[in-house]
């Protein structure tokens, strides 16, 4: 085991090495950066990128954010390809072939093949004197001055430019399409923008019990209705229209001051005009007027029908926090 000191300087060095690495990929955005974005944008076809090794990982990486902002991909294993994979190819599909030294096997083995097919070659290298890079239509540039890794062996510092010039091109691509954060949650439904984009009020509050009381009920109803609805408030109405709601904040206050609980009705404990919100609410705007009243329940009312309640364990369950 190495001193602490060692350690903590070869992470260091590290992180320094690939910093410099990413900031001198600005140095290569060119011409042909640009022709790469301008071809894959009017493309009628997919995005097939490729790759063997570490550089096949990162392939893998730069499809899911292809795919995620708007650019249709596939990833292709370059072994694979030249084992009846190529298969996956179409017409007007788009190649970006991944390789730092441009020069392994597989690739010199596999680009005649790609060629024969007409297809268009990106070949995304760092050694700019390889069989890739000369073999490809357009060329964008992930040269490194040297590996992170003692000895200069392990992709370090080459694996991470490749990965950030596929964020930079994506992000090119993404700008290209006018792809907004509307698009983005379409893509992503399941994750936590997605839900703040489309999950409304309507689809939180009917997985719910409904508490409600009448404005002449006494507390003992009261309690009997909050604590078995499980939301912690209920609603109040008055000739079924919502009066108020009650909390179970309320019931303590007026416990701490009323030992005589027994003609006491809902009327004299509930909040008048009580915070509320459409079906058609988005979660997230639920959220925020809870934050702004600093409330944890709000009552879902649709043409001055009262429908139910949300709280705001149901928000954080829903992963919109």
């Amino acid at each position: 085991m190495k001193e602490k000191k060692e350690i903590l300087k070869a992470a260091i060095e590290t992180i320094d090495i690939e910093a410099k690495s990413i900031n001198n990929l600005k140095n290569f955005i060119d011409n042909d950066f640009l022709k790469s974005v301008e071809i894959i944008f009017n493309s009628k076809g997919r995005v097939i990128v490729t790759g063997i090794g570490k550089s096949a990982i990162i392939a893998n990486k730069i499809v899911a954010t292809l795919n995620s902002t708007g650019t249709p991909s596939i990833f292709m294993h370059a072994a694979d390809a030249i084992h009846g994979d190529l298969g996956i190819i179409q017409k007007d599909d788009i190649i970006i072939c991944i390789s730092n030294s441009g020069n392994t096997s597989e690739i010199k083995v596999l680009i005649p093949m790609l060629k024969s097919l007409g297809a268009c070659l990106i070949g995304m290298v760092g050694n700019t004197d390889s069989y890739l890079a000369k073999q490809s239509n357009y060329l964008i540039r992930t040269t490194v001055e040297k590996e992170a890794s003692p000895g200069n062996l392990a992709p370090t510092a080459s694996t991470t430019a490749q990965l950030a010039m596929g964020d930079a091109l994506s992000v090119a691509l993404l700008l290209c399409r006018g792809f907004t954060i509307e698009d983005f949650a379409k893509y992503h439904p399941g994750g936590s923008l997605g839900k703040k984009l489309y999950l409304k009020a309507s689809d939180i509050y009917v997985k719910n019990k409904v508490p409600l009381v009448n404005i002449n009920d006494e507390v003992s109803t009261i309690i009997m209705e909050i604590s078995s609805k499980r939301l912690g408030a209920t609603a109040v109405e008055d000739n079924e229209k919502v009066a108020g709601i009650i909390t179970d904040g309320d019931l303590r206050r007026m416990l701490q001051k009323t030992e005589n609980i027994k003609n006491i009705k809902a009327e004299s404990i509930m909040t008048k005009n009580p915070k509320s919100i459409s079906k058609n609410t988005l979660a997230v705007e639920a959220l925020q007027i809870m934050r702004n009243n600093n409330i944890t329940q709000l009552l879902v009312v649709e043409d001055k029908k009262y429908l139910g309640m949300i709280h705001l364990h149901d928000l954080i369950n829903e992963g919109i926090i």
